[in-house]
């Protein structure tokens, strides 16, 4: 027998042709492209939905950075504690952070240094026990090397600033770079008019954590 003898395979065709006549996709006409279409009310939603992030003060065009209002900063008295290693990076990275705080107002600034950065926590922890400072910028710079030494010290560190925010109700900015390479530190360093200086948004930090501090918490 042929196939178009067979009763059941004649009614199967039938109904596949009547369910496929019933579907809302038959009356649609297949435009090319169609997959990648939108409808406009769509591709107006999405457009609205996307936020521009404000730049940072005076980097490249990113969608990073701070939207940073005017800060008065008068009166405070704020410590940074910078490494020695890696010296070229971290006196670059002070100086911005320095520079921050001064275009705020600051004028009463102390900075201190230490041999690495795991020994920054215990000399921030030594200068909050004085009472003396409004805040205090961590500034350091680890770069990774062929051992787990990057891993263990940028956990340490890391730990070490977060617990000094809590136990001492006092802003301790963490201001320490973790790159994969000289160039990486660099940049972030504006070294060479590489890049961005960081130093700047950590100057630009404490000194609104600290009139945060001031608005809402008494010593």
């Amino acid at each position: 027998l042929k196939s178009e003898d067979c009763p059941q395979r004649a009614r199967f065709k039938f109904c596949w042709a009547l369910r496929a006549s019933l579907s809302p996709r038959a009356s649609r006409p297949r435009v090319a492209g169609a997959a990648s279409f939108a409808p406009p009310m769509a591709a107006e939603d999405a457009k609205r939905q996307k936020l521009e992030n404000a730049p940072n003060p005076d980097g490249p065009p990113t969608i990073r950075g701070l939207d940073l209002p005017l800060f008065d900063g008068k009166g405070l008295k704020i410590a940074i504690i910078s490494a020695r290693w890696n010296t070229v990076v971290c006196e670059s990275l002070t100086s911005g952070a320095m520079d921050a705080m001064k275009a705020c107002g600051v004028t009463d600034i102390t900075v201190e240094h230490v041999a690495g950065s795991y020994e920054i926590p215990f000399a921030a922890q030594v200068l909050l026990e004085t009472k003396r400072f409004d805040g205090i910028v961590c500034i350091g710079c680890l770069i990774k090397g062929e051992t787990m030494h990057f891993e263990y010290i940028s956990e340490a560190v890391t730990q070490g600033i977060m617990n000094l925010n809590l136990k001492y109700n006092t802003p301790v900015i963490y201001g320490i770079l973790g790159c994969l390479n000289e160039e990486q530190a660099k940049a972030r360093a504006g070294i060479e008019g590489a890049g961005h200086n960081s130093g700047k948004d950590w100057g630009y930090t404490v000194v609104e954590s600290c009139l945060l501090k001031k608005k809402y918490l008494r010593a």
